[in-house]
Parts: C-alpha cells; sequence; structure tokens
C-alpha cells in the first residue's frame, strides 16, 4: 500500500510539473527556429543580441479559452495535491479520497478541453500571426496532451486509494 501511495504522489507531482511547464513555456507553435507562439506571446530569436524578443499575443476568443482552461488545469491539480496531503494528515482511517480523485480528474477534463480547442481552432487562434500552415506544433502542446490520461488515471487511482494507516 506504500508503494502505491508513493507511486501516486510521483505522478500527481510529475503531472503538475508537466501543466506548469506546458503552460507557461514559449512553444506551443512553431513557425521556424527562430520564431514561436505560446499562450501568452509571440516570440522571435534575434540573431544580433542573441536572445528571444516577445511581444503579447493577439488576443482571441479560442486562446483566452485555451488560457483559462490551461489555468484551471493548473489549479485544480495543485488544489488536488494540496488536499491530498490534509487527507494524509486528518483523514481518518479506512476513508477514500474522494475530493482529491475528482479535482484531479476535473484538472484532466480541463487540460483536455484546451487541447481540442487548440487544436481544432488552431486557424483561429493564429490567423493574425501568419497562415498555420507555414507552422508545426511545438513540445508544449504534446505535454498538454500527454498530460490528460496522467492526470485521469492518477485521479482514478486517488478514488480506489484508501487510507489504511
Amino acid at each position: 500500500m506504500v508503494r502505491l501511495l508513493v507511486s501516486v504522489t510521483v505522478l500527481h507531482l510529475v503531472s503538475l510539473a508537466m501543466l506548469f511547464i506546458a503552460t507557461l513555456e514559449k512553444s506551443w507553435w512553431v513557425w521556424t527556429e527562430t520564431e514561436i507562439t505560446d499562450l501568452w506571446h509571440n516570440c522571435f530569436y534575434m540573431n544580433s543580441t542573441q536572445t528571444w524578443v516577445c511581444a503579447a499575443a493577439t488576443e482571441s476568443d479560442w486562446l483566452q479559452s485555451v488560457q483559462a482552461l490551461m489555468i484551471l488545469s493548473v489549479v485544480f491539480s495543485s488544489v488536488s495535491l494540496l488536499v491530498f496531503l490534509g487527507q494524509l494528515i486528518f483523514l481518518s482511517r479506512g476513508r477514500l479520497f474522494y475530493f482529491t480523485g475528482l479535482c484531479q480528474a476535473f484538472a484532466g477534463f480541463t487540460d483536455f478541453a484546451a487541447c481540442l480547442i487548440f487544436t481544432f481552432h488552431r486557424k483561429e487562434i493564429l490567423s493574425h500571426s501568419r497562415d498555420p500552415s507555414n507552422g508545426r506544433f511545438g513540445f508544449c502542446v504534446i505535454l498538454a496532451w500527454l498530460c490528460v490520461p496522467l492526470l485521469l488515471v492518477s485521479g482514478v487511482l486517488y478514488i480506489h486509494l484508501r487510507k489504511k494507516q
């Protein structure tokens, strides 16, 4: 049981770290190796100064939806971790971690919705910058998609996890 508890906690921490990286890192859409777009900025690499120069992303309703859903996913997963740690201390023996599991599952569903919106509405989200057919998905989108099953599996594991001691 201790191994399962440690495994679920590690899975939770890994998925939370991946969510933070996917939400805050710069590579949601790659135009070229020197031009990228994320949820917050459009960035260009300046060879003369060897730095990234970023401007605020052009706002659209779809982009704001993806931003809000990714932030909600991080919040739900963070709350889930804090509630889990509290339940480890205060939950009576033999009880289940329902609330923790539900928060983690909601984090998975909001991440899933954000990934779906970005994947299917990327033309509307990126149309102000350039033609989206000239670019490709960045690693943050892949990380966000990988978080979906991790969050849902850990949510189900939390629901079935019972406090023994």
